[in-house]
């Protein structure tokens, strides 16, 4: 197939495009830096996204472009509503339009975000997707915004549209910003350069890990066209780890003596406790399952976070 995959030069984007290319598909790469064989493109900006669509005519859309970080939702949200609830609009309403004007209708796969179950009570984990929606960020908010337009235009327009939840994931690559990342980057310097600090934030959250390319596996398979028009699918392991727990897994890891030490700037006021998934439904329409287990995903971060810290030491 032809896939035009938005948002692909960031952490999932570049998995996913080289999951696809992998499995013998030609990629059209789209983000809002462009660059050499990659469309610069704003998906705040429907006129873009229509001629982006156009020039693409792809056969599938991984629609990743968003933004995905939550503190940044608190501080801005208008931003984040109009880039991912806004530009998800507008992927959809280009994906119809082509269909219209060309007779291509593209399998569109809105990625969205666990977040958008917020806290829920203890009998509900692992959370299947009939779980009542509880968003407690601008950003959780945008997710909900996006996956709604998904299945309204599914219904309304015939787009083949699918949306995801997908539970948090960790891999090569993934912004500092975030926790496991954040805890790789810490220690790697810690081994590097002898300054023992650690710096966490709350330590007593468990969440639903799942190794990054797990998480493109599913994508791909419903790019492919497993799955139906309409329906949302949580990507999730079904299990639960605390972070103090994976915090001393990569300690472990590194076999170094750290520091660990509480940050106020990294505590989260919108927090949500447990974040545990159950996705039966997406494993009983694509045969998906998680492969890579937590150990062999955190080593993967870790060794990431040591080869930059090398090269930063340089």
């Amino acid at each position: 197939m032809r896939v035009l995959v938005t948002g692909s030069g960031g952490f999932v984007g570049t998995h996913l495009v080289a999951l696809l290319e992998a499995r013998g598909h030609e990629v059209v790469r789209a983000d809002h830096r462009g660059g050499d064989d990659v469309l610069a493109l704003d998906v705040r900006d429907p006129l873009a996204v229509r001629g982006a669509v156009e020039l693409a005519q792809p056969e599938a859309i991984a629609h990743l472009a968003a933004q995905a970080f939550v503190p940044a939702s608190l501080e801005d949200p208008a931003a984040t509503f109009d880039v991912n609830a806004t530009g998800t609009l507008h992927l959809l309403d280009a994906a119809r339009a082509l269909a219209a004007d060309t007779g291509i209708a593209p399998r569109v796969l809105v990625v969205g975000s666990a977040d958008v179950y917020g806290v829920q009570p203890p009998d509900a984990f692992p959370l299947r997707e009939t779980a009542p929606l509880a968003p407690r960020s601008p950003y959780a908010a945008s997710k909900v915004a996006a996956e709604a337009l998904a299945i309204a235009f599914a219904r309304s327009f015939g787009v083949d549209a699918v949306a995801t939840r997908a539970f948090n994931h960790i891999g090569p690559g993934q912004d500092e910003r975030f926790a496991v990342a954040a805890f790789a980057a810490q220690i790697a310097r810690v081994a590097a350069c002898g300054d023992p600090r650690v710096l966490v934030g709350n330590l007593e959250s468990i969440r639903d890990f799942l190794d990054v390319r797990d998480v493109c596996e599913a994508y791909a398979l419903l790019l492919e066209g497993a799955g139906a028009a309409g329906e949302v699918y949580n990507v999730a392991s079904g299990s639960g780890i605390a972070m103090r727990e994976v915090l001393r897994r990569l300690i472990d890891l590194a076999r170094v003596g750290v520091e660990v030490r509480e940050d106020p700037a990294r505590m989260r006021p919108a927090d949500v406790p447990v974040s545990i998934g159950d996705a039966a439904k997406l494993r009983a329409a694509t045969g998906w399952t998680p492969r890579i287990p937590l150990t062999a995903a955190l080593r993967a971060v870790y060794d990431d976070a040591r080869t930059r810290a090398a090269a930063s030491a340089r």
